[in-house]
C-alpha cells in the first residue's frame, strides 16, 4: 500500500520519536489494520531505557485496537472495515511450540520450532502498533473481532495487560479459597488482582508504594491493602495469615526485592507466579527457599496471545465481570506520543495507562 504514516520509532536508548514510515505492504496471510486506539506498556519503557534491545528504527508498541484496512489474498473469515484487536503475542499457529500450546515461545522458521519470547513480535522483532497502521502477521490466527457494543477503551487492556495479569493467576493454579499476595499494583498487578478474584481467591493482599494504586486495587477486589513505604509487607502478610503464609504470590514488577518478598510470604508448597520483566540476574535466598526442600513452585508466564485468548478476554469484559476502563487515566493523540512517553516513563500525575488515538 503506497503512502506514508506517522509512527513512534525507537531511535536509540532514551529516544522514541514520532516519525514518518511507509505504510506496510500486505502479504497473503497478513492484514493491515488502521489503528484507532493503542497504549504504552512498561515493556516499551524498558525499550526506551535500553534495558531491552530492539533494532533502531523499529516502530514500537504491541497493543492494537483498530479496523481492518486491507486483507491478504489468502485471509478468510474477516472483512475489511471490521473492528478487531490483536494480542501482543502473535503466534504463527503452526510451529512445534504453538502446537504444544506454548504460543508465546513460537519458533516459526527455526528447525526445532521453539524460540524464547518468539511469539512477541510487535515492537520487538517486527514493526509495532504505535502508528496509524500496523501489519498483523498470520491474521487468521491473531485477529479477534470486537463484539458489538464494546468500545475501544473497554477492550484496550485485552491485548497485553489483562491477558498478562490474568495469566499470572491462571499459571499459579489459584483455587477457590486460596490466599493470594500480589506484589506491585501497576496495570499488570491490578489485572492479576482481578484475575485472582475471578479464580476464587478469598483473601487478596495487594502490595504497593502508592496510595492511589492501592485504592484502585481495592476497587478491583483486593481485601488487604499494604503500603510498603509504611510497613514491611512480608511481616504484615505473615501477621495477617497467622504465620502460615499465602498459597500464591504473584510478582508483577520485575525487581529482586519484590521477587524475594513474594518467596518469603509463601506457605510451604506454595506457588510464586512471576510476571515481571527483569533487567538483571535474580538471586534466590537460601532460607525462604528452604534449601530447595520446601516444595515451592516458581513459574513464569509471558502474555498469552492468539485470537482465542483475545476472544476470552473480551468475553470477560462483555459479561461485566471485569471493568478495566478505570485503568486508562490519560488520553493523548498520536502526535503527542513523545509527551505521553515522558509522563508514563516518569509515572507522573497518577498515570496507570494512557490511550493513544489518531
Amino acid at each position: 500500500m503506497a503512502g506514508k504514516m506517522k509512527a513512534a520509532v525507537f531511535v536509540e536508548p532514551g529516544r522514541i520519536v514520532l516519525d514518518e514510515k511507509p505504510i506496510p505492504d500486505v502479504g497473503p496471510l497478513d492484514a493491515l489494520v488502521r489503528v484507532t486506539t493503542t497504549t504504552i506498556c512498561g515493556t516499551d519503557i524498558h525499550i526506551l531505557k535500553g534495558e531491552y534491545p530492539v533494532a533502531r528504527g523499529l516502530i514500537v508498541g504491541h497493543e492494537p485496537v483498530g479496523v481492518i484496512e486491507k486483507l491478504g489474498s489468502a485471509v478468510k473469515g474477516y472483512r475489511e472495515g471490521q473492528r478487531v484487536i490483536a494480542g501482543a503475542i502473535t503466534p504463527s499457529g503452526h510451529s512445534y511450540a504453538c502446537l504444544a500450546g506454548d504460543h508465546a515461545q513460537d519458533g516459526a522458521g527455526t528447525a526445532h520450532g521453539w524460540k524464547p519470547i518468539g511469539g512477541w513480535k510487535f515492537g520487538n522483532t517486527i514493526d509495532g502498533c504505535q502508528a496509524e497502521y500496523v501489519l498483523v502477521p498470520d491474521a487468521m490466527v491473531n485477529l479477534a473481532p470486537i463484539p458489538d457494543g464494546l468500545s475501544d477503551i473497554e477492550v484496550l487492556m485485552c491485548p497485553d495487560i489483562m491477558s498478562t495479569g490474568f495469566s499470572g493467576a491462571e499459571s499459579a493454579g489459584i483455587k477457590i479459597g486460596d490466599l493470594v499476595a500480589i506484589f506491585a499494583q501497576g496495570p499488570i498487578g491490578l489485572c492479576a488482582t482481578v484475575g485472582a478474584r475471578l479464580m476464587g481467591a478469598t483473601a487478596i493482599f495487594a502490595v504497593d508504594m502508592l496510595p492511589e494504586r492501592l485504592e484502585m486495587a481495592r476497587r478491583l477486589g483486593a481485601d488487604y491493602l499494604i503500603n510498603s513505604t509504611q510497613t514491611d509487607p512480608v511481616d504484615e502478610i505473615l501477621r495477617l495469615t497467622g504465620g502460615r503464609g499465602v498459597d500464591v504470590a504473584i510478582e508483577a514488577l520485575g525487581k529482586q526485592a519484590t521477587f524475594e518478598a513474594a518467596l518469603r510470604v509463601l506457605r510451604p508448597g506454595g506457588t510464586l507466579s512471576s510476571l515481571g520483566v527483569y533487567s538483571e540476574d535474580l538471586r534466590i535466598p537460601l532460607k525462604p527457599f528452604a534449601a530447595g526442600l520446601g516444595d515451592y513452585r516458581i513459574i513464569t508466564t509471558l502474555c498469552p496471545g492468539g485470537k482465542e485468548r483475545m476472544r476470552r478476554m473480551m468475553n470477560v469484559i462483555a459479561s461485566g465481570r471485569a471493568d478495566l476502563k478505570p485503568l486508562v487515566t490519560h488520553h493523548f493523540k498520536l502526535d503527542e506520543i513523545e509527551t505521553a512517553y515522558e509522563l508514563f516513563a516518569n509515572q507522573g500525575d497518577g498515570v496507570l495507562k494512557v490511550a493513544i488515538t489518531p
